[in-house]
């Protein structure tokens, strides 16, 4: 226990160390993106750390030290107050990354972004879509971090076997909604694409020409620069379907979209990584998938009453814990890259928006800096997470609900 204070001490003090390095080498290199952006991203950012950030921290706080010494109750309500600001600090940055997809509510003054409307800053569609699909994410991820460890405690702590093949019964329940959350945001997100941002949903889907109906690419062989694909299987019709709810319906096709944004921007390249794209959302699709089969016989296994049916099912569930990670990290690759070459879409180019001051050396340096520091936090953190699960026992007596 003393460790575990000890360390979340260490990272509250580098987390205030780092956000006194940012805000210095912010200061140092005020980049065009925020001389032209920065009156309208400010704001979330500030709301985050004024409405989030400060409640997450506390009550962590209160919920480590106060391990002993809370009644379970309390102790139990102190965690979920950090999960509704964690939740709460997801909102805002995400109201800010939804301006940079979708800007509303603001008006060119003297070559800068002001804003004039917040509440529409706030209810922008694009928001809805991002945060409805992070929520049910996080859902999803902790559900299945619940289940992994659930295996590992039936198959290994036999004084344990009761109460966790309780846990799992109520894990499978809220890991399984989650995943149909996610899979149902990402559905109406990607229907609400269609109108927002083309380009970006057709580079999901390799889509080089228009067409109706629209076919669904299970795999192809990219050709960037022909803007083409060489090879490919599909599934026809199903990528109308998805967008229409209807086997037919017209989705432009890459090349089109990029004559279109040539008219309106200007002469230059508006198609994004569109390899990256292809396989990032069928790699997000395929681990959602696994997770979701995973899901299915672990709650078949705990609803039976038969945990141990299956052991070597126990043993394998454990190491698909990277899969919700994975499928996050996809996931934000597609949010970002499928934006490119815009750093806010329509308005200003990522290329327009370097930092003058910002040297390739300055970059590196930061980033092995904050790896190496943060995989540092991470290995500590799953040590003391493995050593906990592995020498705690949770007895119950058979029967009872946990």
């Amino acid at each position: 226990m003393k460790f575990f204070g000890t360390l979340f001490l260490i990272n509250f003090a580098m987390g205030v160390v780092t956000g006194i390095v940012q805000e210095f080498h912010f200061g140092m290199n005020w980049s065009e993106y925020s001389r032209f952006m920065g009156d309208i991203f400010g704001a979330p950012l500030a709301l985050e750390a004024l409405t989030a950030f400060f409640l997450e921290s506390t009550f962590l706080g209160i919920w480590v030290f106060g391990w002993d010494k809370l009644s379970p109750k309390l102790h139990c309500a102190c965690i979920w107050i950090v999960a509704i600001g964690s939740n709460l600090s997801a909102f805002w940055i995400l109201v800010a990354n939804s301006f940079m997809q979708h800007p509303v509510g603001f008006v060119i003054n003297n070559g800068r972004a002001e804003m004039t409307d917040f509440p529409a800053l706030v209810t922008n569609p694009y928001v809805i879509g991002e945060f409805s699909h992070t929520l049910f994410s996080g859902i999803a991820t902790a559900g299945f971090l619940v289940l992994a460890v659930c295996a590992w405690k039936i198959l290994h702590d036999e004084a344990s076997r009761h109460a966790f093949t309780q846990v799992l019964k109520a894990g499978t329940l809220f890991t399984f909604i989650g995943i149909i959350g996610v899979m149902g945001s990402g559905h109406l997100h990607a229907q609400y694409l269609a109108q927002a941002n083309p380009m970006k949903l057709s580079s999901m889907e390799a889509l080089w020409e228009n067409a109706d109906p629209a076919p669904f690419a299970v795999f192809a062989n990219i050709d960037q620069e022909k803007h083409q694909n060489t090879s490919e299987f599909l599934i026809p019709n199903a990528f109308s379907f998805m967008l229409y709810n209807k086997p037919t319906g017209e989705v432009k096709g890459i090349n089109t979209l990029q004559q279109e944004e040539s008219k309106m921007y200007g002469p230059g390249e508006y198609r994004p990584d569109v390899t990256g794209l292809f396989w990032s959302f069928r790699i997000m699709l395929a681990a959602g998938g696994l997770m979701m089969l995973a899901v299915l016989i672990a709650g078949f296994l705990a609803w039976t009453d038969r945990p141990l049916a299956i052991p070597s099912f126990l043993h394998v569930l454990p190491w698909l814990l990277p899969l919700p990670f994975i499928a996050n990290s996809v996931g934000w690759f597609i949010a970002e890259a499928g934006r490119q070459p815009w750093i806010v879409v329509g308005l200003q180019r990522t290329a327009d928006a370097v930092s003058p001051n910002l040297t390739s050396t300055d970059v590196w340096l930061t980033m092995i800096g904050f790896t190496v520091i943060y995989l540092l936090l991470a290995i500590a953190a799953l040590y003391i997470a493995v050593r906990f699960i592995r020498h705690t026992s949770v007895r119950s007596e058979e029967g009872s609900d946990i």
